[in-house]
């Protein structure tokens, strides 16, 4: 196929059309520094494709990608893409049960992996997986990706079909539950598939086959997977770290000329915890926009970050399961500080009672439109997100103000309920975190005999050896100065590590569980009002 062949509409927003175009043009940077060429993208993500064909997956199978972040990643998920598959990404901090739990309930046949998950793959049964593939050396049972290369042709464009992700919810207040949309099963690259409209989207944002895209995040995660996917549709160069490091990332910022980045805010609270000399020593002067979303943004890091880098910075409110999103610039947001911004989709804020509340009042917000998805295997959890209106809820709590912004107060699971008062603890993080002294933190509900449930702070530290009595009464007073009594902790422990995962997401369900369990041996210093 001659260069003049990269023009058909069908194969537009692919990376093909670029191997096509611009061969040699980096589609992917690791942040160690492997570079693969849009060329061999297509190449080895069309091999792989008429593999899995030959393993007998046809279209609306499953596979299961269980990896650290890598070049292959990316190329097995566009492999999937497109031979019409739905390609699973499981999170790889969790442990053998959980993993079988995902394989098991997406029903997986093919399962994607790498030597370091090997601990893993000992504990979970194989029995019922008929593909398996190890992507970076040899595991016994696995066949070599490598190989697997070398020994097939590349898919043919006319048996290309368009896959599409579907992605395990966190598991953060609950079980994990896939996120089933329905499969396009189009031309690969079909404009009008879904996944090519989120391409364009972003397109939208001023990302061009010109442009160096930022991911410093775990692409098993929906964001940074299907962002690096549909920037590479666009032809942009894909800069993927292999773990966040706020230093590090700065440092690939200013080597690769990044115009676009990624993040969630507690790689925001990561990088303005640096000193002044490490956060001034790099040249970001490429960027032209930041995006975060994923977890609330405090309003102080919030401030921080645009006073650093500049009226740059671009928030996005959605979840994997499509039902709506909003969006904000910093000029908006410094208008409307806290806000999530306007829905793109009829937003409703609604009562115990289940009708709508009126402006200012904190409700649930649900959305009037979005894409269609169920959980998988799950249509009792599908009908409890949605009203008898037919709108759809992601089960976050929030209200709007007079001019129709969105500002969010906490997930509806997580509200803690004291003497018969709502608080939010979201609040209550947002004012910690400002502290200097605080790296990160989660606001939970304990047990309490008066009250049913009492406000407690756990925290992690910039300096852990720093954890004393008086720094716990500092920053209780810190909160009191900010907040109503009732809003504030009545206790804080200090704790070496919050369970996060790396892409921000807070495993507060653990952390309340714990207190929970051991609610009369819990640590606790109470403090009076």
């Amino acid at each position: 196929m001659t260069a003049a062949a990269a023009e058909p509409t069908e194969i537009a927003l692919t990376p093909t059309a670029h191997a096509l175009r611009t061969p040699d043009a980096p589609a992917i940077i690791m942040g160690r520094g492997d570079v693969v060429t849009y060329r061999e993208l297509d190449d080895r993500s069309a091999r792989f494709a008429t593999y899995l064909r030959a393993q007998g997956l046809t279209t609306g199978d499953h596979i299961a990608i269980l990896m650290e972040n890598s070049h292959a990643f990316l190329e097995v998920a566009w492999a999937a893409q497109r031979s019409g598959l739905y390609y699973t990404a499981i999170n790889r901090h969790l442990r053998s049960a959980e993993v079988q739990y995902i394989l098991d309930d997406s029903g997986s046949a093919a399962l994607i992996t790498t030597v370091s998950m090997s601990d893993v793959i000992e504990g979970i049964d194989l029995a019922s997986i008929g593909v398996r593939v190890c992507t970076d050396g040899a595991l016994p049972g696995f066949d070599d990706y490598a190989s697997i290369l070398d020994s097939n042709d590349p898919l043919s464009l006319d048996d290309s079909i368009e896959g599409r992700e579907m992605l395990y919810s966190s598991g953060t207040t609950g079980r994990p539950k896939g996120v089933r949309k329905p499969l396009p099963a189009t031309p690969f690259g079909d404009p009008a598939s879904p996944t090519s409209q989120v391409a364009q989207g972003i397109a939208a944002r001023g990302i061009t086959a010109g442009s160096v895209y930022l991911s410093p995040a775990p692409l098993y995660h929906g964001s940074p997977l299907v962002f690096c996917m549909s920037a590479q549709r666009l032809g942009a160069t894909v800069v993927v770290m292999e773990r966040f490091d706020p230093v590090r990332c700065l440092e690939l910022i200013e080597r690769h000329r990044v115009t676009y980045a990624q993040f969630v805010p507690t790689m925001f609270v990561r990088m303005l915890k640096l000193s002044d000399e490490d956060r001034t020593a790099y040249d970001l002067s490429s960027l032209q926009e930041v995006t975060h979303g994923a977890a609330p943004c405090p309003v102080s890091v919030k401030y921080r970050m645009i006073e650093w880098m500049g009226p740059i910075i671009h928030e996005y409110y959605s979840g994997t399961e499509d039902v709506g999103a909003t969006q904000i610039s910093s000029q908006e947001w410094l208008a409307h500080p806290g806000s999530v911004g306007r829905p793109m989709q009829t937003c409703h804020i609604v009562g115990e009672d289940g009708e709508e509340l009126p402006v200012g009042e904190v409700g649930v917000v649900y959305f009037d439109g979005g894409r269609p998805f169920e959980y998988h295997n799950d249509p009792d959890k599908t009908a409890g997100v949605t009203h008898p209106n037919g709108w759809r809820t992601l089960g976050d709590m929030g209200y709007v103000d007079d001019e129709g912004y969105l500002y969010l107060t906490d997930r509806q699971a997580l509200m803690i309920i004291s003497g018969g008062v709502n608080i939010y603890p979201q609040e209550t993080e947002n004012i910690l975190i400002g502290h200097p002294a605080v790296l990160d933190v989660a606001v939970i509900g304990i047990p309490d005999d008066e009250m049913g449930e009492a406000v407690k702070a756990v925290v992690q530290l910039v300096e852990p050896d720093a954890a004393s009595d008086a720094l716990a009464d500092e920053l209780l007073s810190y909160c009191h100065r900010e907040l109503a009594s009732y809003k504030c902790p009545r206790s804080i422990d200090f704790v070496h590590e919050l369970p996060r995962d790396p892409n921000g997401k807070l495993y507060k369900r653990h952390i309340r569980e714990e207190y929970w369990r051991n609610s009369t041996t819990a640590r606790t210093r109470l403090v009076q009002d």
